[in-house]
């Protein structure tokens, strides 16, 4: 194991380029069990982050203890965010991970403030909360407890499968505030998966976390994107998506086609070229120059593909357009109100006495 930076605002010479006078940075960390990474540990200032108003996401703050990304996803669109470090969007955005270790405590004392309102909370927005780091830095039980004792409603967003660790204090949580549980399964083909998606469990090994967080009381939304020109988007490929999500239980699915953000877009694209070299022309098609959406005609021939399959398994589901940012939107707007008005509530597998308060099916929730 390997220390650097052990004094705040100090040089170390032995840091990556931009990270020797990293604001906060108290060590940066590589251990033989994460092979090939290494964690720059920092002490954050802040921990609730305010969502832009142009921006297109349908929820107003955010909390990300994570910057960069174990699960290396080729398509991430938060790879560019890697460069304000002076990291690359590629390899380092994988393996060079900022852990803001005091997360929790700032935010607590972000949340006792007078003018915070207890509107809903998203985690998993922009790095993944559960990724292999946090198995060793345990930030998100401390999160969690501070957003419920707060009561402030939160969502999460994870392709980690280890959020069934913290199931139990999820659904205690849930007594007190509003939690939302949402699934990210792109791609259900085991070699594509590895070769895409190299650091994320695999689909079936996230598919028994909705089984087990849909046993535990919680309405699971199943996140069935990025959909992938050519790869993931025959009928054949996501009939059989939907068969498994519904076979574990989920309540509803968000569907999406593939954006490729700068950064991502370069990435993906040598993935592409190295992988699958004979669509490389056919995403240029798609995806010309700047151009960071499939083309609407691909998206609204997605939508017509989708809804069938939706109906004939029985999954409520929409396309992520239909839903643009300051739209009323049931499943993604969120509650505020307090637990106790959250009315009945529809468990699988758990005692009255532990069900979690999640909101019924026809209140929003945040998915």
């Amino acid at each position: 194991m390997r220390w650097q930076g052990q004094q705040l605002g100090v040089d170390d010479t032995a840091a990556l380029p931009g990270m020797e006078r990293m604001d906060g940075l108290v060590r940066s960390v590589t251990t033989p069990e994460f092979a090939g990474m290494t964690f720059h540990e920092v002490l954050c200032k802040s921990a609730l982050n305010r969502v832009p108003g142009v921006s297109a996401m349908p929820f107003d703050w955010t909390v990300n203890p994570y910057r960069g990304c174990t699960h290396a996803c080729s398509y991430c669109f938060a790879r560019k965010t890697h460069e304000y470090l002076d990291l690359d969007y590629g390899a380092d955005f994988d393996s060079q991970i900022v852990v803001k270790v005091n997360v929790a405590e700032v935010l607590r004392t972000e949340l006792r403030r007078g003018s915070w309102a207890r509107e809903p909370v998203m985690l998993g927005t922009n790095t993944d909360p559960y990724q292999r780091a946090e198995g060793r830095y345990r930030l998100m039980p401390d999160i969690v407890g501070a957003l419920a004792d707060n009561g402030t409603p939160f969502s999460i967003l994870t392709k980690g499968t280890l959020l069934r660790r913290d199931l139990p204090l999820l659904t205690e949580a849930a007594q007190q505030v509003a939690v939302s549980l949402a699934m990210s399964i792109a791609v259900f083909d085991d070699a594509l998966q590895h070769s895409i998606e190299p650091g994320t469990p695999s689909a079936e090994a996230r598919l028994e976390t909705v089984r087990a967080a849909t046993a535990a009381g919680f309405r699971v939304t199943v996140f069935l994107m990025p959909v992938m020109p050519h790869l993931t988007d025959s009928v054949a490929v996501l009939d059989d998506a939907l068969a498994r999500i519904r076979a574990a239980g989920a309540a509803r699915v968000v569907y999406g086609a593939l954006h490729l953000r700068p950064g991502a877009k370069q990435w993906f694209f040598e993935w592409l070229e190295r992988e699958h070299p004979h669509l490389v022309s056919s995403y240029r098609g798609l995806y010309p120059g700047v151009s960071t959406s499939a083309p609407k005609a691909y998206r609204t021939w997605l939508g017509k593909r989708m809804r069938p399959l939706l109906r004939m398994h029985r999954l409520d589901g929409w396309d992520e357009d239909d839903h643009p940012r300051g739209r009323p939107q049931p499943g993604l707007a969120a509650r505020t109100a307090p637990a106790s008005s959250l009315g009945p509530v529809r468990t699988v597998g758990v005692s009255a006495s532990a069900r979690p308060r999640v909101a019924p099916a026809s209140e929003p929730t945040l998915f």
